[in-house]
């Protein structure tokens, strides 16, 4: 069997669109969950997919703040659409998660339905350098600590993880300032570079882990030509990003009474909108719920956001009635306190909370005024 051309000492294979569309198959066949990118909406979604048709062929988008908008490329690629609203936060931490069930008995008592069987293992097709950045953030904050989220930690254990490297930069990017990208050098299975010319639409793939190596055993060997070509692919996407200084973004929590947060205030609207699509974002809250004979209830567990109004509520009210200190929690947090707790930011530099901004604030703008990198 011809041996495969090395990178750095990695094996590494080439697949086309149809061999990927095979490796998906085969991964459908094993018994997962194959999510990956798909068009719906007039948005890029990540969702349950059956094959490389299923990709978004030939789209692009154009992003900045307050402006997500589909466009056509004129080269086909597959993987050409930047990011979506939605991150892989959605299929590890539900947005729904149910913690118990329970029923009345006749005695008087209640008894606990068994927890639900497992769901599939699920496989992740398109992660980016940023999300994969997001995804270890999070397990840190399921898993470091002396009360660890069993159902995060076993969906992510049992995930299989293709990564995607970028070939450009959207104009929210800022991965490069904050270490996270746009190169992905782990936490994958598989790691993909579309490389697309004249004379061919091929992606290089090297495996990151034996479970990926096994998956790829019997792809084609990449040339030195694909491999040198995946490499320029990233290059392209190192420039014209955002930038954030997280160092000196650490000041945020320095600066409590800062004008700035007045100023940033007046144009938030306390949607929420940047922490819902936040792929590091945690906060929940519980519900409970029961029918109307009381002889059933149920607890929930649902993602939460600190714009609401409700969210900082103890006895006698909310500690956070106004949208200054609203923001100034989130952001600060993101930026600066979240160090304190886990030793790393909060952000993955994704620059999806600038998209999906409906009023188009900045957050590397707002840093960078506030702890007087930048102009008011």
């Amino acid at each position: 069997m011809m041996a495969k051309a090395k990178s750095d000492g990695v094996a590494v294979s080439v697949l086309d669109k149809d061999g990927l569309g095979d490796f998906i198959k085969n991964l459908r066949k094993s018994g997962y969950q194959v999510f990956g990118p798909r068009r719906d909406n007039d948005a890029v979604i990540y969702d349950l997919i059956d094959g490389a048709d299923d990709f978004p062929a030939g789209w692009g988008s154009e992003q900045k703040g307050g402006h997500y908008r589909l466009r056509q490329r004129d080269d086909g690629a597959l993987f050409g659409y930047g990011l979506g609203p939605q991150g892989w936060k959605r299929q590890l931490y539900p947005p729904r998660q149910k913690l118990f069930a329970a029923t009345r008995t006749e005695g008087g008592g209640f008894t606990l339905a068994p927890p639900a069987p497992p769901a599939p293992p699920m496989a992740f097709i398109g992660v980016r350098a940023c999300e994969l950045a997001a995804i270890a953030r999070q397990a840190k904050v399921f898993g470091d600590r002396d009360f660890a989220d069993p159902g995060y930690q076993r969906r992510l254990a049992d995930a299989l993880i293709v990564a995607v490297q970028c070939g450009e930069a959207l104009e929210t990017c800022f991965c490069a300032s904050m270490g996270t990208g746009p190169e992905v050098k782990g936490g994958f299975d598989i790691k993909l570079t579309e490389v697309i010319d004249k004379n061919r639409h091929v992606f290089v793939a090297e495996a990151g882990t034996p479970r990926g190596a096994k998956l790829l055993k019997a792809a084609k060997p990449a040339s030195q030509a694909d491999i040198k070509a995946a490499a320029q692919v990233v290059k392209n996407a190192e420039t014209q990003q955002k930038h954030l200084d997280p160092a000196a973004a650490r000041a945020l929590a320095a600066n409590p009474e800062h004008p700035r947060w007045d100023q940033v205030a007046a144009r938030c609207l306390t949607c929420g909108n940047c922490t819902m699509v936040c792929p590091t974002c945690f906060c929940t809250t519980v519900e409970d719920v029961t029918d109307l004979k009381g002889d059933n209830a149920e607890r929930w567990r649902k993602w939460d956001s600190c714009f609401t109004s409700d969210f900082s509520y103890i006895h006698g009210g909310a500690v956070r009635t106004e949208t200054r200190s609203r923001y100034r929690q989130w952001i600060t947090h993101k930026l600066s306190t979240w160090v304190d707790q886990f030793d790393e930011t909060g952000c993955v530099g994704c620059g999806r909370c600038i998209t999906w901004c409906p009023v188009g604030i900045d957050i590397t703008e707002e840093a960078a005024v506030i702890t007087g990198q930048g102009r008011i």
